[in-house]
């Protein structure tokens, strides 16, 4: 299995908005991110270290802006954090080998697939379709994204 690992080539090659939202705990604006509309099979990855974090077969229209999930791939390549900026009470989601900031969680997803929803920026992911996952080192997740 691949090791997964900040990159320091990686964070230096990321555009402002990716460096604001994974760098700096920024959110890209509601609509603006690239996945948000992606209906494609495959998994969305770490911008910085690469670790598989989302599943297509998981990712559902939430109206909210920004992609959002259900649950995530491998829970353990999920930090989750206390986060009271901006006078609110939120959990931040955070890339565990990465340590980008990816998003917040809210309890107000679907009730019938775990009430949870992964709200996500887009410029804190890379998307890897399907029929890419197995060059790119993704071969063990497959079974995960639908046909």
């Amino acid at each position: 299995m691949t090791r997964f690992e900040r990159r320091p080539e990686a964070i230096d090659a990321l555009d402002p908005i990716q460096y604001h939202v994974t760098q700096e705990n920024g959110t890209e604006r509601p609509w603006s991110g690239v996945y948000n509309e992606n209906k494609r099979a495959g998994i969305y990855v770490d911008i910085v270290s690469g670790e598989p974090l989302f599943a297509s077969s998981d990712k559902y229209e939430s109206g909210c802006g920004w992609p959002s999930f259900t649950k995530p791939l491998i829970r353990d390549h999920l930090v989750e954090k206390t986060d009271t900026s901006h006078g609110m009470m939120r959990v931040e989601v955070r890339s565990r080998h990465g340590d980008s900031h990816l998003g917040h969680v809210f309890p107000d997803g679907p009730p019938d697939r775990g009430g949870l929803r992964y709200c996500i920026n887009s410029a804190s992911l890379r998307f890897v379709a399907r029929e890419d996952m197995a060059a790119e080192g993704y071969g063990d997740w497959l079974d995960q994204v639908e046909g």
